[in-house]
């Protein structure tokens, strides 16, 4: 469902790019042409297993979690999307291939969505943007990738909860707590008892 465009979202995608690689007026111009506002439900299916990615969502308002279910049935969350977060297949889309994994809004969402063929068309024409997308390919495919794998090798989990917590105060009380559990690569009954030692129960 189409949302009401809002200026205030668009400033801080605006804010959210240029912590990657500062554009200029014109250059943002170019992005700004394509975006389209999404509002989803909670529980809507953004994009199914077997599919092709077709779209960036910057979270406006909401959170996104992606997950794939195994051939036994279970349910593995991947990663949860938070407000001002970038939220997409990347696999997928870059590569063109169907999907393992599923999107979905665990709360209310609106995102700012981007298609990611025009948006990539744009890159290979403009030097500024491709700037932009090396920064963002290097931050979230290299630098926070290996943040997070040194994490769950040096921290415990408590440390890894504790650090969520200050990230995003107020998640527990948002998010299921067997999404965050699977975020944290840990177990619900594991994080209920960090939680419990912690006193937050």
């Amino acid at each position: 469902m189409q949302a009401d465009p809002n200026p205030e979202y668009v400033t801080r995608f605006k804010k959210a790019i240029s912590d990657y690689y500062t554009i200029s007026e014109n250059t943002f111009a170019l992005l700004e042409q394509f975006i389209q506002f999404r509002k989803f439900k909670k529980d809507d299916i953004l994009l199914h297993s077997g599919r092709l990615g077709n779209d960036i969502h910057f979270i406006c308002k909401g959170a996104l979690r992606s997950y794939f279910i195994d051939k036994a049935g279970n349910t593995w969350n991947k990663y949860i999307y938070l407000e001002n977060d970038f939220a997409s297949t990347r696999f997928s889309l870059i590569l063109r291939v169907p999907t393992e994994y599923m999107l979905q809004a665990i709360e209310d969402t609106v995102s700012l969505c981007l298609p990611y063929l025009k948006t990539k068309a744009a890159v290979s024409r403009n030097d500024e943007l491709k700037n932009l997308y090396i920064a963002y390919l290097e931050q979230k495919w290299i630098v926070d990738n290996e943040q997070r794998e040194i994490s769950l090798l040096t921290e415990t989990a408590t440390e890894r909860y504790l650090k969520l917590l200050q990230a995003h105060p107020g998640i527990e009380k948002r998010i299921p707590l067997q999404y965050i559990a699977s975020h944290l690569s840990i177990t619900p009954t594991q994080l209920s008892r960090i939680r419990k030692e912690l006193g937050t129960i």
